[in-house]
């Protein structure tokens, strides 16, 4: 990359950093609040871990790596399914993957980082990158395209698609835009947008009830929130489904641990710099494992380093750590003002949908990326088995659910299980033709 205007321990004036701070919290605004309000959590919370979340993850890394840490795309089916049966149950879920962190980077520690390369490669990590992306497409259309009558039956909505398509227009009007600040918050700016213009066409239309019923704001007059108040006891739960609930998001955390792996060697190559080594891949993982388990306590998703963060990096040559602890500090103070996180949490589905058409496609792009970055043979048979079934499998959905009490968990989600299948394939298949 070319130099950096502001190198990893450089101390960027006070009012730059907030700035350029508040711009890569802005970058990854909309994916951090949109996984919480998939699930069905208070988005509140999920700045608030985010926050929290990547000063502890900067401190584990001792300083030494730019990123910010927000929701995880990878965890929305599972989260949901564990926030349905509890709060309490997210909070174990999270815990389990934190402790699942915490052991491969506690191996990595002791066996050094050369196994990392063997056991996920390239082929591995990319297709597994991009099958995060892919596997969230339908829901991402659904949102964009239906809406649900009063008796919970979707269908097509020719307002839904309205709204959508204006949200993603405005998002690509501000990423085109030659104001660099402008083009890194588009998401921001098609949400905001898209919310507005819901509101306008159902006040000028005959159609407004069609139009309002996206609109959910309620808010009940309180100003701030206490952070206590986001706290969750994990051991409110019955053991044999808390058993379940840990044991899918275990087995999720190996899809993240590949993204996270990605990361870390993308951001490498932004700050010029041997991440694996110094600070060292068992640091990353550790501060992403314990950034989880922390969100999980507050009651919010599980955390991951972000993409959308590397991209305003790459495009402002500004690595500034310090920029990313203000970063932080905004995130919390927002979360903490209340009728934020219920103007936050009111945004209209269409909207949310056109958003997230091109978000789960960006995370999708950026996994082939890695593919055509490491310049992945799929010519080659090993390599062209492994990306085949990764992606059959993620985007065809393929799940192992369980049913308990009534209720049907996914033991598997579809991440989770082409990750596992691509890593076992990876360490099965001969290397020679």
């Amino acid at each position: 990359m070319s130099k950096a205007i502001y190198d990893v321990e450089a101390k960027p004036p006070v009012v730059k950093s907030i700035f350029y701070g508040l711009q890569h919290l802005l970058a990854c605004f909309g994916a951090t609040v949109l996984v919480p309000i998939l699930v069905g959590i208070p988005p509140d919370r999920a700045i608030f871990s985010a926050g929290l979340g990547t000063l502890l993850y900067l401190v584990i890394t001792k300083f030494k790596v730019p990123n910010f840490v927000g929701s995880s795309f990878a965890f929305i089916a599972v989260g949901a399914v564990a926030f349905g049966l509890g709060p309490a149950y997210l909070a174990i879920g999270a815990l389990s993957s934190c402790l699942t962190y915490v052991i491969i980077a506690l191996i990595v520690w002791k066996a050094g980082s050369g196994w990392v390369g063997k056991v996920l490669p390239p082929v591995v990590i990319g297709s597994v990158v991009a099958i995060i992306g892919l596997s969230l497409a339908g829901t991402a259309v659904n949102m964009a395209f239906q809406t649900t009558d009063l008796f919970g039956v979707a269908h097509f909505s020719p307002q839904a698609l309205l709204i959508a398509a204006v949200t993603l227009a405005l998002i690509f009007l501000a990423m085109y835009s030659k104001n660099s600040f402008i083009s890194s918050i588009s998401i921001l700016i098609g949400l905001v947008g898209g919310y507005l213009v819901t509101i306008i066409l159902g006040n000028i239309t005959d159609s407004s009830a069609g139009f309002k019923q996206f609109l959910t704001f309620k808010w009940d007059g309180h100003w701030f929130n206490n952070p206590l108040d986001f706290f969750v006891n994990p051991f409110d739960v019955k053991p044999a489904q808390a058993g379940i609930v840990a044991i899918s998001f275990v087995i999720t955390s190996f899809a993240t641990i590949c993204e996270h792996i990605g990361h870390t060697l993308v951001t490498g190559d932004i700050i010029g710099r041997d991440l694996v080594k110094k600070p060292g891949l068992h640091r990353t993982i550790l501060g992403d494992g314990l950034a989880t388990g922390l969100a999980g306590i507050f009651g919010s998703v599980s955390n991951t380093t972000y993409g959308e963060s590397l991209g305003v990096m790459a495009t402002t040559k500004v690595y500034s750590v310090a920029v990313f602890i203000w970063a932080s500090i905004i995130a919390i103070v927002l979360s903490l003002i209340a009728p934020f996180g219920e103007i936050v949490k009111s945004l209209p589905t269409p909207v949310l949908g056109g958003a997230c058409i091109l978000l789960y496609g960006t995370i999708a792009a950026n996994g082939l990326k890695q593919l055509i970055t490491n310049k992945v043979d799929v010519d080659n048979k090993r390599n062209m088995i492994i990306v085949s079934l990764i992606f059959t499998l993620g985007v065809g959905g393929a799940m192992i659910p369980i049913s308990f009490q009534g209720r049907e968990l996914d033991l598997l989600s579809a991440v989770a299980l082409s990750a596992l299948v691509g890593i076992a394939l990876n360490l099965i298949l001969p290397r020679k033709e």
